[in-house]
């Protein structure tokens, strides 16, 4: 099943205007809208010029992922937002397509008030130099927010406010799904991995166990994997601290020793294995958070395209050999839950 909307769903425009999700004459759903007066262009499957989303149905019952693209965030022409967002639990697929219909709004709106704050908001500008270039494919590969040099002289949004403008629109998501009574979130939840791309510039922003990862040139022209996410999960010692503190408790269960979860101080249950994550509020005073941690790449012209892909598809992204088999579907996903930016 692809991403699709319920034919009752709505998404929020910019400020809170609704826009309704509507059908063709076939009585299938449209899948590109145009979100409010913000001119955001709005895809919930598909492909574009830049960008192509693809998912299938597992073995597992209903399909839980989301996933959306919004071209011309905010208004800005050129300024993509993707993301993709993997469900759990009974309500996890109505929990995915909430935050799917409504954190990008959410965001698009903090960056107007931005726009209006800083007067000039056209494009990033801010003075990096280029990425360290890990032609190695390490996996690992990323750089936060704040070790990233800063310009305070621009006009235009710095990236310390990307930064905040992340963690408030999840804030206000996770708060907002809270006292949605039309979804029990109370042991359902979704990750979310998003990107906002702008040029060369390319913010990324992870809750949960989902992952971004790019592809690039090595020396040889070979196609490379760089993850750009950390996979936050239980057993990540600062994610384990967070979690102890808060009176949760972390340990695998028998017959998956390698799989760390979460559990409540005095039951085992719900055994989330993810650190953060929209909605599981049965956890929310245990440890798990809806911070994201934020992170910025500086695009260069070795890079290809960007995969965000759920914990179904990302077991293969860091193979080397499955972006090879990329090049010649002209960077077209084929993962389940996958979504897929190109960098031209």
């Amino acid at each position: 099943m692809g991403a699709c909307c319920t034919k009752d769903g709505r998404c929020r425009g910019f400020m809170g205007d609704l826009v309704e999700w509507k059908e063709d004459e076939a009585g299938e759903e449209i899948d590109i809208r145009r979100g409010s007066d913000a001119g955001d262009l709005i895809r919930l499957k598909g492909s574009s010029s830049f960008t192509s989303m693809y998912t299938q149905q597992g073995r597992k019952g209903i399909n839980q992922d989301a996933m959306t693209v919004w071209e011309d965030l905010s208004g800005e022409k050129e300024m993509f937002f993707c993301g993709v967002f993997d469900g759990h639990g009974p309500q996890g697929h109505r929990v995915a397509h909430h935050v799917r219909d409504n954190l990008p709004s959410k965001l698009s709106a903090a960056l107007k008030i931005s726009q209006r704050h800083q007067k000039k908001y056209s494009k990033l500008d801010v003075d990096v130099t280029d990425t360290d270039d890990d032609s190695s494919g390490n996996c690992n590969s990323r750089v936060d927010i704040k070790d990233r040099p800063r310009n305070p002289s621009s006009q235009n949004i710095s990236l310390a406010s990307w930064e905040g403008t992340f963690v408030k629109s999840f804030k206000e998501t996770d708060e907002e799904l809270c006292l949605n009574s039309s979804i029990d979130s109370f042991c359902s939840g979704t990750t979310a991995v998003t990107i906002v791309k702008q040029g060369h510039h390319l913010i990324i922003a992870n809750l949960g166990d989902s992952r971004a990862v790019l592809c690039t040139r090595g020396d040889n022209n070979q196609l490379l994997p760089i993850q750009l996410t950390v996979d936050l999960k239980p057993d990540v010692p600062s994610e384990a601290e967070r979690i102890m503190n808060c009176r949760g408790r972390v340990f695998a269960v028998e017959g998956q020793p390698d799989v760390y979860r979460i559990w409540m101080p005095d039951e085992d249950c719900p055994g989330l294995a993810m650190s953060r994550a929209f909605g599981d509020f049965c956890l929310k005073d245990c440890g798990l958070i809806s911070v994201p941690e934020v992170s910025y790449r500086n695009l260069t012209i070795k890079d290809e395209f960007v995969v965000l892909a759920t914990d179904g598809g990302h077991y293969h992204t860091c193979k080397t050999s499955d972006f090879q088999e990329l090049k010649p579907l002209d960077g077209l996903p084929f993962f389940a839950g996958m979504g897929c930016v190109n960098k031209r």
